[in-house]
């Protein structure tokens, strides 16, 4: 791929050799790799899984061990009312449960009976238990799970945005292929048209033609001269486009230089570049399409809200034990101390939690019904692509016939013509139809080259280009 990079010009960095040749070639294999390598969409598309793999990081915070410590003293008139500390380490597992532990001293003139602790304070080591809502899924679980998900769903869509970024870029290069060709074609017509012209000039000189065969001949000339010029602005238009394709390391932008060609018989290479040659719809692995793995992904995300909302429909009944101790004799596990307790709550009606649920049932049903239809409609995409590309071999196969064949018709026409037995119109006639019909040939190519690229937009390939 780096073996084209003299054949390129870096913005205000890179000087063009004045002895460069004018046969440089710019494959679309290169140029493709070049757009995966260093376009900046590209580069997004990267970065989005980066901040995906970042908020799975954050969602295993939720599950980050807490240290608390809350302190309280009231001094009035020298009078200590009350001195408390109140230390926790809290470590939250996966399944709702929560371990604890902790350490209390307090003490003052007026300090609440139910807070009187030992001189030396009170150790504490207990669980806290959901039986209820939060133990099968909870908030912190679901964020984590739905971190994970959003990961493969954030690389299913940067290959999906990398395959559209290649397909555009693909375009643009066959556009200006189809320029190129016509821009060569027009300019073999046109030196024809002098020769033939300056000849008619010759002829008339030596008396053998009338002097009106020089006015169809120039008028041809200036015909041919200005399907040149507007073929040059196509030809201009279509390498600018292709340039905004065109990048380098540090985001520097390239241009594509006076002298650079695209490859020859690309009709014979397009298919083996988009590996799109040889495709069968039944090659073709559906379950692993980056369109289908995103709107999966979807449905994953909504199949762990359905699950929380759900969880909402249980009553929140929480089981707390807490073993108690004086900090110098915390080993000795004396069953006798321990504080517990039972948290219970519930909605009479549930209105809000079963709305919310009915909801999160119905956006699930509407993502899964959308997978099946884009799947479907995928399905036949691809088939008619496949179909498409078939039939467009066979128009480029007729078409060269048609131009060998107007070609060989104009040469007669031209041999008749120097006997004397054929005149300038017919020439110019014959000429008219090979031009027209090589025009359309150029013309299939090009529809075949877009039909290729379609295809490729269409199976998506992330492998492409490795």
């Amino acid at each position: 791929m780096k073996s084209i990079l003299p054949f390129i010009l870096l913005f205000s960095l890179l000087s063009w050799s004045q002895n460069m040749t004018n046969d440089s070639i710019l494959t679309l294999d290169s140029y493709l790799g070049y757009v995966k390598q260093f376009h900046p969409l590209v580069k997004q598309a990267n970065l989005e899984v980066s901040q995906a793999q970042a908020g799975i990081i954050a969602a295993r915070g939720g599950f980050d061990p807490k240290i608390e410590i809350d302190y309280e003293n009231k001094q009035f008139k020298s009078t200590e009312y009350y001195d408390l500390l109140n230390t926790t380490f809290k470590i939250p597992t996966w399944y709702g449960i929560e371990i604890k532990a902790g350490f209390d001293q307090m003490e003052g003139t007026f300090l609440n009976p139910q807070n009187n602790t030992p001189t030396n304070g009170l150790a504490m080591a207990g669980i806290s238990v959901p039986i209820g809502q939060g133990l099968l899924i909870n908030n912190r679980m679901a964020d984590l799970k739905k971190a994970k998900i959003y990961t493969n769903l954030s690389q299913a869509e940067r290959d999906l945005e990398v395959a559209n970024v290649l397909y555009a870029a693909a375009n643009s290069y066959f556009n200006w292929y189809r320029n190129y060709n016509e821009y060569k074609l027009y300019e073999t017509f046109l030196k024809n048209s002098e020769v033939r012209f300056n000849g008619i000039r010759g002829l008339i000189a030596a008396g053998d033609r009338p002097a009106i065969d020089s006015i169809e001949a120039g008028i041809l000339v200036k015909s041919r001269k200005l399907s040149l010029e507007q073929s040059r602005l196509k030809l201009l238009k279509s390498k600018l486009d292709l340039s905004n394709y065109l990048w380098f390391e540090n985001n520097l932008p390239l241009e594509l230089q006076e002298g650079i060609s695209p490859e020859t018989e690309l009709d014979k290479k397009v298919e083996n570049t988009l590996k799109t040659n040889g495709l069968l719809l039944a090659d073709i692995d559906f379950q692993n399409h980056p369109k289908i793995r995103s709107l999966q992904n979807k449905v994953s995300i909504l199949e762990v809200d359905k699950r929380l909302k759900g969880d909402l429909l249980k009553p929140t009944i929480n089981l707390n034990y807490n073993y108690l101790s004086e900090p110098e004799f915390v080993r000795d596990f004396n069953t006798v101390n321990y504080k517990y307790g039972v948290n219970f709550s519930f909605p009479l009606f549930l209105r809000k939690e079963r709305g919310n649920f009915k909801v999160a049932k119905l956006k699930l049903q509407d993502a899964e019904l959308d997978l099946q239809f884009e799947n479907q409609v995928l399905k036949n995409k691809i088939d008619y692509q496949l179909e498409e590309i078939k039939s467009l071999k066979g128009q480029i196969e007729i078409t060269n016939e048609l131009v060998n064949d107007f070609s060989t018709m104009l040469n007669a026409e031209e041999r008749m013509f120097f006997f004397g037995e054929s005149s300038l119109f017919l020439i110019n006639t014959r000429e008219n139809s090979l031009l027209s019909t090589s025009l359309q040939q150029i013309d299939v190519e090009f529809r075949f080259f877009v039909a290729n690229s379609d295809l490729f937009k269409l199976i998506a390939n992330p492998q492409f280009n490795e």
